[in-house]
């Protein structure tokens, strides 16, 4: 992720909105994770610095975090040595990913003391470190090793800066020079603080100059990229353009504010793909497994068709008997069901009588013909899994939350999919079903999962309002609670793009939707969570990607 050090620039210019502030508390939610609550005379925020690996950063934060019942020693260390401290300077070395907040603090004997909280934010060597006034660490989050380390990171030992790479820095060099060196080198190789972002986009738009005064000139513009999907891609301090027309570029009035939008949206979308692997893993299983047995039982059902063949072979045998010699392996006999009478050849077991092949060939044929009907509702039950599947897969990724997951995990277990547990208590519908209205005033709703969908079909929804599905293609039931009024094309434009922008073909650029009074949508019995049959419906082509559903 593009935290570099000009954007690391940027926030601390962000930052020093702080100064002056006294730390109120000091928490650490995690092993990486230190949270400091700054307050002065109308301000209080906290000061989130993480150095996780893909999510090393520190801005403010409005996120509230779960903390353990017993503080970390390291913890305990800050507390002793920073609680009630002064913010007095906020540095940043050159361009480097690396911030000192120094701290005015007083210490057990009463003098008054600096501290040096240090925060480097490297990639894979992130690192929390806390000196004294002459340098000297106090202690820091991670240790270096003596033997193979090139610096030396341990309580007692003088603190040096990570080893600065040979690159220019573009905020106090001359723009001739960084050209010439370009004859030779690439912008990445070049210059100091830009991530390969940074220097794709400056390439992209040969616009070094104007990046570089943005920055000068304290003018970074918190932007979030956002794929297609709507999902956060990237983020930066001025726009990207490098994507073309299918990214969206979303601005924010800080980049403290930009910063916790995006790393809360992913480490969202981490915890529900971590919280729903399991069960991801199951249906992907059954489904592939239903597949096997879907493509056994097909290739049976294709040899059924033949059975009237059985039959005529039994028939002829029956009226030649007099003419088929006993141990024959095959007969040739006129066959009269041809209107040319020509011969057939009708393959025999020498170790039957001649009646006894034709009983055989009788009793195979009414067998096959038993196996045809229970094939036909095998076959079928199988379809309508295979659908169910990946009405479930596609659900998921359609998912936010955790208590998303939870009601599809309680779906799967209702279903029997998933083994119940014996204290287990049934869990309601949750009525958070996605809403929006139509330029007309009509309410309409979107179901996230299954158990919503049916819910919203068949409870919530009156007979005349309108039903809203993908033709043939998971997703969701959105329906338009109208209660019989004719609506715009314009609303209904709307619910189909909503319809197609939550099922499987999100991504496609000709979706069909169809749409129907819910009065001609049914439930068959037995059916699975959010299977239904309808009539009378009409079918819409709708872009789901060059439509304005918000």
């Amino acid at each position: 992720m593009p935290f570099d050090g000009a954007l690391l620039y940027c926030v601390s210019g962000e930052l020093t909105q702080a100064l002056d502030c006294h730390i109120d508390k000091i928490y650490q939610p995690s092993k990486e994770e230190l949270v400091f609550l700054l307050r002065k005379k109308g301000f209080v925020k906290r000061l989130l610095i993480n150095i996780k690996s893909g999510s090393a950063r520190v801005h403010f934060t409005e996120n509230k975090f779960e903390n353990p019942e017993k503080p970390p020693m390291f913890c305990m260390l800050m507390r002793k040595h920073l609680l009630n401290g002064r913010l007095v300077r906020i540095t940043q070395p050159d361009l480097e990913r690396v911030i000192i907040f120094t701290f005015s603090s007083m210490n057990e004997m009463g003098d008054i003391r600096e501290l040096n909280l240090i925060c480097e934010l490297l990639s894979g060597s992130a690192n929390i470190i806390l000196s004294d006034e002459n340098g000297k660490i106090i202690d820091c989050l991670r240790h270096s090793d003596i033997e193979s380390s090139s610096r030396l990171l341990l309580p007692g030992a003088t603190y040096t800066l990570p080893p600065r790479q040979d690159k220019l820095n573009p905020l106090c060099c001359d723009l001739m020079l960084i050209e010439k060196q370009l004859e030779s080198k690439t912008l990445l190789q070049t210059i100091d603080g830009f991530s390969p972002l940074i220097c794709r986009e400056i390439e992209f738009e040969n616009n070094l100059k104007y990046v570089i005064n943005i920055l000068q000139d304290g003018e970074g513009v918190p932007t979030l990229i956002l794929k297609p999907d709507g999902t956060p891609q990237d983020y930066s301090f001025t726009e990207i353009k490098q994507y073309g027309d299918s990214y969206k570029n979303k601005t924010f009035q800080s980049f403290s504010t930009l910063l916790d939008e995006f790393y809360t949206s992913r480490d969202i979308t981490l915890r529900v793909n971590q919280n729903a692997r399991d069960i991801i893993k199951l249906i992907t299983n059954l489904k592939a497994r239903t597949e096997r047995k879907l493509s056994l039982r097909l290739q049976d059902l294709e040899k059924c068709k033949d059975r009237e063949n059985l039959r005529i072979w039994g028939e002829l045998l029956k009226a030649n008997l007099h003419a088929i010699p006993q141990g024959a392996s095959f007969t040739e006999v006129p066959n009269y069901y041809d209107p040319d009478l020509k011969s057939i050849r009708i393959p025999l077991n020498p170790a039957l009588s001649p009646a006894a092949n034709a009983n055989k060939y009788f009793k195979d044929y009414k067998k096959s013909y038993t196996a045809e009907e229970t094939l036909l509702k095998l076959t079928e039950n199988d379809k309508q899994e295979l659908i169910y599947f990946d009405s479930v897969l596609e659900s998921i990724h359609r998912c936010r939350d955790l208590s998303d997951i939870s009601e599809i995990r309680e779906e799967l277990s209702d279903a029997g999919y998933i083994k119940q547990s014996q204290n287990r208590k049934k869990q309601k519908v949750k009525n958070d079903f996605k809403e929006f209205l139509s330029t007309e005033g009509y309410k309409i709703l979107v179901g996230k999962n299954n158990r919503q969908n049916d819910y919203l079909t068949t409870v919530l929804a009156s007979k005349n309002d309108l039903w809203f599905h993908t033709k043939n293609i998971p997703g969701s039931h959105v329906i338009v609670f109208c209660n019989g009024n004719n609506v715009s094309d314009e609303t209904i434009l709307k619910a189909a793009t909503l319809a197609a922008a939550n099922s499987k073909a999100a991504d496609s650029a000709q979706v069909p939707v169809d749409y129907t009074p819910v009065k001609f949508v049914k439930k068959p019995n037995g059916a699975k969570p959010g299977m239904v049959i309808y009539t009378t419906n009409k079918t819409v082509y709708i872009n789901p990607k060059g439509e304005n559903i918000t």
